[in-house]
């Protein structure tokens, strides 16, 4: 696993064999930073990576120069895992939590600019992130809400949802919220 961008471009990051991850791939992870760069200074951006794993997605946010990210798992070995690799790379504009991403979702404060969202496949009630984002209102103008999905999951008849990208077996649905309402 490597960061693709920014500040730490380049470094290759080992995690554990036995974190109970799957790791979104480097394709898709470029492709969809590739996206996120047509419509984000990523200097100054708030991030929230949801059901983390090994923090990748976090790292490359940080890297690129976000101004908070928070990468959020309730597992003890991957929130260990980026707690450590955040010290290890000295990331000042990254912490790790280690929580239920649901309980989570109910106490956080609004005002990020991301979500980044990738459950277990296997997982019930994936629709359920959307709707805690969204009616906690917790992006702000212009967030978006991205989540990794398996195929088949189907989010177009959720009022924010904007787009599915699909790059290889890995699916994104991408929510926004309007930037005036």
């Amino acid at each position: 696993m490597r960061i693709i961008a920014g500040k730490y471009q380049r470094r290759i990051i080992h995690p554990p064999a036995n974190l109970p991850v799957r790791p979104t791939t480097d394709l898709a992870k470029e492709a969809l930073f590739n996206v996120l760069n047509h419509h984000f200074d990523f200097e100054g951006l708030n991030v929230i990576d949801l059901f983390s794993g090994t923090g990748s997605m976090a790292y490359e946010f940080a890297s690129r120069g976000a101004n908070e990210v928070i990468a959020v798992d309730a597992n003890f070995k991957c929130y260990e895992f980026i707690s450590k690799t955040i010290r290890q790379f000295e990331f000042e504009n990254m912490k790790a939590v280690r929580a239920d991403v649901f309980r989570f979702l109910s106490y956080c404060r609004p005002g990020f600019d991301i979500f980044f969202a990738d459950p277990p496949y296997d997982m019930e009630g994936i629709e359920r992130i959307p709707e805690a984002v969204f009616s906690r209102d917790l992006l702000k103008p212009g967030g978006w809400l991205i989540l990794e999905h398996p195929a088949g999951a189907d989010f177009t008849l959720f009022p924010q949802f904007k787009e599915e990208r699909k790059y290889g077996k890995v699916h994104f649905s991408f929510f926004v919220k309007p930037a005036t309402e």
